[in-house]
């Protein structure tokens, strides 16, 4: 684990150098919109601090990384009454499709027929 990388977008809108409109945050996680979204209103919930994948991460900030998913989802669903459920993904290490090697979750709001596909 590294405290940030200079050369990774995702410590870069952490630090504020690439503004970016966040939807929740506690101190030591961040969600923000998805620039390629998958279904409206999919976002990323991102450590603040560089840790390349879900094994990186201290089991200590498990509850907090559960409160601002919640958090994040229910602010979702109040804001677009479209919204019927959601997934939560990761993908870690490029063979399971990581492509910024910064540990970072999906929440993908889902609605009926919306056309998204996750395997069950």
């Amino acid at each position: 684990m590294e405290k940030q990388n200079e050369d990774c977008i995702f410590c870069k809108i952490s630090k504020g150098e690439i503004k970016s409109e966040k939807i929740s945050e506690n101190d030591n996680f961040f969600a923000v919109n998805d620039l390629h979204p998958v279904t409206k209103g999919h976002c990323l919930i991102i450590p603040k601090r560089h840790y390349k994948t879900m094994l990186d991460i201290p089991s200590t900030l498990g509850g907090e990384l559960l409160s601002i998913e919640k958090e994040t989802a229910l602010k979702l669903m109040k804001k677009d009454k479209t919204i019927e459920g959601f997934n939560i993904l990761m993908n870690n290490f490029n063979v399971a499709g990581q492509i910024v090697n910064h540990a970072h979750i999906h929440l993908i709001p889902r609605r009926k027929n919306d056309g998204f596909r996750v395997c069950s």
